[in-house]
């Protein structure tokens, strides 16, 4: 289990090496995406609280890449974190995320990407429930869900 130790690690040493990689000219995301997927995921946009389409989804299935279908974040692991995103305790395995520090709008958060593609996420912070006590603030243009 990954617990905020291991995520500034990641931060300052390096990622966990993904299974694959997945590379794409912005031309071909732009074709691939939608307008709102790729500002998200391409150009590190955000959605507004409570908007995106997942945030009150909670049927079973893993949550997967928009960008690549790289399977993410399982849905026994999401909860309700009241922030108007999806909010998550922990990856679907511990290389299927990457991190980087985030200093954009004066604060210092920690970046998370698809570590298969580079698409941005969303953010990780250190106040989610036991017993990682980590909450993986997603945005839902950034996942689809592929429901079991």
């Amino acid at each position: 289990m990954l617990t905020w130790k291991d995520v500034i690690s990641f931060t300052v040493n390096e990622n966990p090496i993904p299974d694959k990689r997945v590379e794409k000219t912005t031309k071909e995301w732009q074709e691939l995406l939608t307008p709102e997927q790729f500002r998200v995921t391409r150009q590190k946009g955000t959605e507004r609280p409570n908007s995106g389409a997942l945030c009150s989804v909670y049927d079973v299935g893993k949550y997967k890449c928009v960008c690549c279908n790289t399977p993410l974040f399982d849905s026994t692991i999401k909860f309700s974190s009241g922030t108007g995103w999806p909010s998550f305790t922990q990856p679907i395995k511990e290389n299927a995320i990457k991190y980087e520090k985030d200093t954009t709008f004066g604060m210092v958060r920690v970046e998370v990407m698809c570590n298969t593609c580079d698409a941005h996420l969303g953010h990780v912070f250190p106040d989610g429930p036991a017993p990682s006590g980590l909450r993986y603030c997603i945005n839902s243009a950034s996942m689809i869900l592929d429901a079991q």
